[in-house]
């Protein structure tokens, strides 16, 4: 897909380009060894660049028939609110399309106060009451 400046493609970001947009948004950074193997392993990856840089990625992760999870959607602050969010979005609910069966699980832990971006692709809130509340668990050193 192309849009006036925007380029996307279906390919993963390198391991520096990774770990740079993550640190953008204040993920913090990540070994590169633990960035390239976590590319690697994912089922379905998405960027956007602008003049060759890059400018946004998500990524799907799981096991690839029952379970998939939509991870590390980042864009660049400097370019939030142009759309590049919807633009890898798009991307993820095709290769989504075409690859979930019935049955599947699509999840995904939405950032503080980006639930609302998520809820136009029909995602739903844990809530605690029909569905226990989401949990995660960070692994620090």
């Amino acid at each position: 897909m192309k849009t006036p400046g925007y380029i996307t493609t279906d390919q993963p970001p390198t391991a520096a380009e990774y770990i740079a947009l993550r640190c953008k948004v204040g993920w913090g950074s990540i070994e590169p060894n633990t960035a390239q193997n976590s590319l690697n392993c994912s089922l379905f990856n998405t960027t956007v660049r602008l003049d060759g840089k890059l400018i946004g990625m998500a990524r799907v992760v799981g096991d690839g028939f029952m379970y998939f999870y939509i991870q590390d959607v980042i864009v660049d602050p400097a370019h939030q609110g142009c759309g590049i969010g919807q633009m890898l979005m798009a991307r993820v609910e095709t290769y989504l399309a075409s690859t979930c069966q019935a049955g599947a699980t699509v999840g995904l832990l939405a950032a503080k106060g980006k639930e609302r971006f998520y809820r136009r692709y029909g995602f739903i809130e844990r809530d605690g009451e029909t569905l226990g509340k989401g949990m995660c668990r960070f692994v620090s050193e």
